[in-house]
């Protein structure tokens, strides 16, 4: 086929791509509230033609694993965080599990995490950011979070810390920044690596810098509810040459070669070479330097996430919005305390988090079941405490796990708090019905 007419077909499907969503999609997403009827879903996509018509491109071009838009994402989002290096990957668990077996790469000397050291992280928190520590065979050390901002208390640091200690791998929770002038402080007076959850706070900022920015390696989410979205996907961010080599190789099936996909020869000695005890000359292709994994995400995902990341500014503008206006509507309200910020924290909310007080005359239960019925959807504050789920039934403490303390905020939070959504699509109209029947709850009670 001549490429006039190849281009000419091209552009009549982008066109009709972008007909299909001003036609199907547009109004589904701007379909009238009915109060009591329609769902207010605590997240959900928000997205317009440009998603789409990106999308239809890279599916004509038919490269499918990463490529071009691969690239480009990479690029602007580091330049976006101000970081040098940028890695997309399949998911955000996926980004943890590179981010922490990064610190285990023989490149890092006897700074690398080996079986039996220790990770300080909270067990308030989403599984997969400890879940990478366990299955490696470290020893994560639990302390509590604070009550009313939800994330990890600074003043137990000190008392997780041991010989063994190595890391730091926590997150931002609900896009609520931590205290990460302290515990970056901490972390580089004890010698430790710091990792940034940062899958719930993409956009937040703390003392005017990026979350995600502050430690070794951040990392990010892209499942439809947060901050943005490809379906799934992930990525991993830092100013490290060495944590960004690693990083590369264990998404990469552990290779040693940096080639991108179907490029020979990038090094120009990719059989000249003398790797551990393979012969001299050994194809560099399949010369692995790490235990890895193939952690890479498509091209349609990353061009999704182009035209999404030009929103990013948008919707955390419109987060801060939502959050605002229900704080407004619900700050007065006795039986429930909201979840509050560090002053130097400039939040791109993920949720608003809400804790029913002692003196409430009802249970978190109670209320998310009243809500649950009136159609606004709630979300417990992922795993509460992690210690008490099924997936510890089988280890020991302090053999494979420690905790310092009785983590008695951890407790309150599992059992009394829950959130509601402040995602980009949620209308004024939506936000106003939350306000009226948690209020309506509260007064009956």
């Amino acid at each position: 086929m001549d490429g006039i007419k190849a281009k000419k077909l091209h552009d009549e499907i982008i066109a009709k791509v972008a007909e299909y969503y001003e036609t199907v999609h547009a109004p589904a997403q701007n379909a009238p509230f009915v109060a009591g009827k329609s769902r207010v879903n605590y997240a959900g996509r928000v997205f317009d033609a440009a998603e789409m018509t990106n999308l239809a491109d890279a599916a004509l071009e038919f490269w499918l694993t990463s490529g071009r838009y691969t690239k480009e994402f990479e690029k602007k989002l580091a330049e976006h965080l101000g970081v040098k290096y940028a890695l997309m990957v399949n998911s955000g668990s996926s980004a943890n599990l590179l981010a922490f077996s990064a610190l285990t790469s023989p490149l890092l000397g006897e700074r690398r995490i080996k079986r039996g050291d220790e990770v300080i992280t909270v067990a308030c928190a989403f599984p997969t950011t400890v879940a990478p520590v366990i299955q490696y065979g470290a020893v994560p050390v639990f302390v509590d979070v604070e009550s009313k901002s939800a994330n990890i208390d600074v003043n137990e640091l000190e008392k997780a810390l041991s010989e063994k200690s190595k890391a730091v791998m926590i997150a931002h929770t609900l896009g609520n920044p931590f205290n990460l002038k302290k515990v970056k402080e901490f972390c580089d007076k004890q010698g430790l690596f710091l990792i940034e959850d940062n899958c719930d706070a993409l956009g937040s900022k703390f003392a005017g810098k990026y979350t995600g920015t502050w430690g070794d390696i951040g990392t990010s989410s892209f499942y439809p509810p947060h901050h943005l979205t490809m379906g799934e996907g992930g990525a991993v961010y830092t100013n490290d040459p060495l944590l960004k080599k690693a990083m590369l190789s264990i998404r990469d099936w552990g290779r040693e070669c940096w080639c991108d996909s179907g490029v020979d020869n990038s090094c120009g000695c990719r059989f000249t070479r003398q790797f551990g005890k393979l012969p001299k000359g050994y194809d560099h292709k399949y010369v692995y330097s790490h235990f890895g994994y193939n952690l890479k995400a498509t091209d349609l995902q990353a061009a999704i996430g182009v035209a999404q990341l030009d929103k990013l500014e948008g919707f955390t503008a419109k987060r801060k919005a939502n959050f605002a206006k229900l704080y407004d509507g619900l700050k007065d309200l006795k039986e429930l305390e909201i979840f509050e910020k560090y002053p130097e924290s400039d939040p791109a909310w993920f949720g608003f988090l809400l804790t029913v007080t002692e003196e409430a005359g009802f249970t978190r239960n109670e209320l998310t079941e009243y809500l649950e019925k009136n159609q606004i959807q709630t979300r417990n504050l992922f795993a509460g405490n992690l210690l008490k789920h099924p997936c510890f039934e089988g280890l020991e403490e302090n053999k494979d796990y420690r905790v310092i303390g009785g983590l008695p905020n951890t407790e309150r939070i599992m059992n009394n708090s829950f959130w509601v959504g402040v995602y980009p699509g949620m209308t004024e109209e939506k936000l106003d019905y939350m306000i009226s029947k948690i209020r309506e709850f509260c007064e009956k009670a």
